[in-house]
């Protein structure tokens, strides 16, 4: 397993397919990717879970975090936000947030993220700020 740098239109595909299969590609690109940092875990040559980072000063936020349907509950989103936090704290980073799915928050807290905002809902899914300062 290996954590490597991608770019944007590598993360397309997975974030398609694990978060809105069904909505079109276009959906999860987004118009900031050309200035984020992405990065992917590989198992061999295979792309299995991606992830985009937004540095703004003193602040991150990650976005589109996603691992192949196949491949959930195997530790390669561990891997990849472990590496994550990890490049936030060589970027000299005091917070790092995200917009978590609901569903999702008890994997972030085991990161040290808490919830920083009430719920609220798009197209049917609820979702959650969380953050973790370093």
């Amino acid at each position: 397993m290996e954590v490597r740098k991608i770019n944007p239109n590598d993360t397309w595909s997975i974030r398609q397919s694990v978060m809105w299969p069904d909505k079109p590609l276009a959906y999860v690109q987004l118009e900031e990717d050309e200035r984020g940092v992405h990065f992917g875990v590989f198992e061999n040559t295979e792309l299995l879970s991606v992830v985009s980072l937004f540095l703004e000063e003193e602040n991150a936020q990650f976005r589109k975090f996603a691992t192949k349907v196949a491949h959930q509950g195997k530790g390669y989103g561990s891997v990849l936000l472990q590496a994550l936090i990890e490049e936030c704290e060589k970027q000299h980073i005091k917070n790092l947030w995200c917009n978590a799915r609901v569903s999702a928050y008890p994997f972030y807290q085991k990161f040290g993220f808490e919830i920083v905002s009430e719920t609220w809902t798009k197209d049917g899914i609820e979702f959650v700020k969380m953050s973790r300062t370093f």
